[in-house]
């Protein structure tokens, strides 16, 4: 199916006289006649489910639809795409090994890396996403175990070239983990051009809606873990606490990743997203194909409109032809970016409160990629704790504004930025 079917009905395929919707299965455990039942699936002999700790049907359905919109093998939801980032890197490293990051990533998966990781004994390089092919292989070390990135970062707005950073990374045998919140798979499909697993933080365009925290992870099913055992024994070698079970064999590229993330991760550290989020995240799901051409729609023509204005010293948006990620964006994303647009105001702080402080339309919220347009002044909330020299070197100056385009009509929103900007 196309992109737009999947969609709309991806994942869930009723049967005669079953329900249409996708049903909540809003219960934490499941009943079975034998405790013999039960053991093939502690076991992992039988398929099922038994505590929705681990797995749910509300959530599998919505997992497999994220699964088939990236062209992937398996997937899995959990309670936010903080912890899909976490699971999908620490399911194949442990404390010694190491990471390899493109630098120009979301600011909590920055922290997450090289601060909580690291006191687990988890080590990063992190690499501008324009760096050259030999500052991307000196990166690597023998320990390393993945290299990340971002499709669009968040709040940067940097490209990545995935197919370059693929390279780098199967060069000396890892794969290479891409987080595609902001593009989503209507956008880009990072499996397309190389990258081996896929996460999301479903919470934005996914849900669309602020209705749901969520995250999901793709496995592509294209990395061989056999080849490289050496390298991951958590997949190529005997897990004892699953009486003895190797993942990559029993369940081969397509489901190793997942099967182990699901009944190890998720069975210890149990951040699962809840099936009521699971139902609102499908419901969003069914309407993302129209709504990204929109929120790129109106996203193209705001970043236009602030680029043009003489009160706007810059504008950071790939879908401009000035932008210096334009040729990546026409490579990856040929059919708009997101809704997504980061600018600085000449007046500096000063203009930058002013014109927050004038928004009627646009809400301000820490919140992105939402139906309803937002924006934010990070010097003013999220960084507030810096001083201007540190916000520059954070890449987060104090007159940056960063703004998400919803869907409302394209003539409103400019006309609130349009008085907004002219108090400054």
């Amino acid at each position: 199916m196309k992109t737009n079917t999947i969609c709309v009905q991806g994942g869930y395929t009723p049967g005669n006289g079953e329900p249409r919707q996708v049903p909540i299965i809003q219960s934490t455990t499941f009943k079975y006649d034998t405790s013999e039942d039960m053991g093939k699936l502690f076991d992992l002999e039988a398929s099922g489910y038994f505590y929705t700790r681990l797995q749910n049907p509300t959530n599998d359905y919505v997992a497999a639809k994220i699964a088939e919109l990236e062209g992937g093998t398996a997937a899995m939801l959990t309670s936010s795409g903080q912890a899909a980032n976490f699971f999908a890197l620490f399911n194949i490293c442990e404390c010694g090994d190491h990471i390899v990051s493109s630098s120009s990533i979301y600011g909590g998966t920055f922290n997450l890396i090289a601060v909580t990781m690291k006191r687990m004994g988890i080590d990063v390089t992190f690499v501008s996403p324009t760096a050259g092919d030999d500052e991307l292989n000196a990166a690597f070390r023998p320990n390393t175990k993945a290299m990340f990135g971002e499709t669009i970062a968040n709040p940067a707005l940097t490209v990545l070239d995935i197919e370059r950073f693929a390279r780098a990374a199967h060069a000396h045998g890892v794969p290479l983990i891409v987080d595609n919140t902001f593009a989503t798979p209507v956008g880009c499909r990072p499996f397309e051009w190389g990258a081996d697993i896929v996460t999301h933080s479903t919470t934005k365009y996914m849900d669309g809606h602020g209705a749901g925290v969520g995250g999901a992870i793709v496995d592509s099913g294209h990395f061989d873990w056999m080849a490289h055992a050496d390298k991951y024994p958590g997949l190529t070698t005997p897990d004892e606490s699953y009486h003895g079970i190797t993942y990559a064999e029993r369940f081969g590229n397509g489901g190793a990743f997942i099967t182990k993330c699901t009944s190890q991760l998720m069975r210890d550290l149990g951040s699962i997203q809840s099936p009521q989020n699971a139902f609102l995240l499908n419901l969003g799901l069914e309407s993302l194909h129209v709504r990204m051409k929109r929120h790129c729609e109106n996203g193209q023509a705001v970043a236009k409109y602030l680029h043009d204005h003489p009160k706007v010293a810059y504008v950071n948006y790939c879908g401009l032809p000035d932008d210096p990620y334009h040729e990546l964006a026409t490579k990856y994303l040929p059919n708009g970016s997101c809704g997504v647009v980061s600018f600085g105001l000449k007046g500096g702080r000063a203009a930058a409160s002013t014109f927050m402080k004038s928004l009627k339309l646009a809400a301000i919220e820490t919140h992105v990629a939402d139906a309803r347009t937002c924006c934010l002044n990070p010097a003013s909330s999220t960084h507030r704790q810096m001083n201007d020299e540190q916000l520059k070197e954070a890449g987060v100056p104090a007159e940056l504004v960063r703004i998400s385009v919803g869907l409302e009509d394209i003539e409103d929103l400019i006309a609130d930025l349009s008085q907004a900007l002219g108090q400054c």
